[in-house]
Order: structure tokens, then sequence, then C-alpha cells
């Protein structure tokens, strides 16, 4: 059987953690601060936990090495 390859655009967006979890950053904050409200861009700060089922479609198919 052939190896299956890590989708390069999922190792850039997504990071498992040591428990197994998905983490992803926010969306919504390459461009256009300005017309985001100061609230806004504080709430999309940092990164979150994708739920359990969207990140195990996430490792089986996207980052089956990980």
């Amino acid at each position: 059987m052939p190896k299956l390859k890590t989708k390069s655009g999922a190792k850039k967006r997504f990071k498992v953690t040591g428990t197994g979890k998905v983490m992803y950053a926010q969306r919504g904050k390459r461009h256009g601060m300005i017309k985001r409200t100061k609230k806004q861009i504080r709430q999309l700060r940092g990164t979150n936990v994708l739920f359990k089922t969207d990140g195990d479609n996430i490792k089986k198919y996207f980052l089956p090495n990980d």
C-alpha cells in the first residue's frame, strides 16, 4: 500500500496537542482590520480547539502521520 501524505494546507492550519485534540487559529484576522471593531479584534486572538468529531476527521484524512 502507498503511504498517505500529510496535506500541506492542513499542516499549516492545524496542530495536534499531546492529548490528541486539534487546535486551530481564529479566522478573520488577516486583513481588513479597520472594518472590525476593537472588541472583534481582541476576541479573535489565540487559538481554539475543534470539536472532537471534526478533529478526528482532520487527523484521519489530512494529518495521518500526526
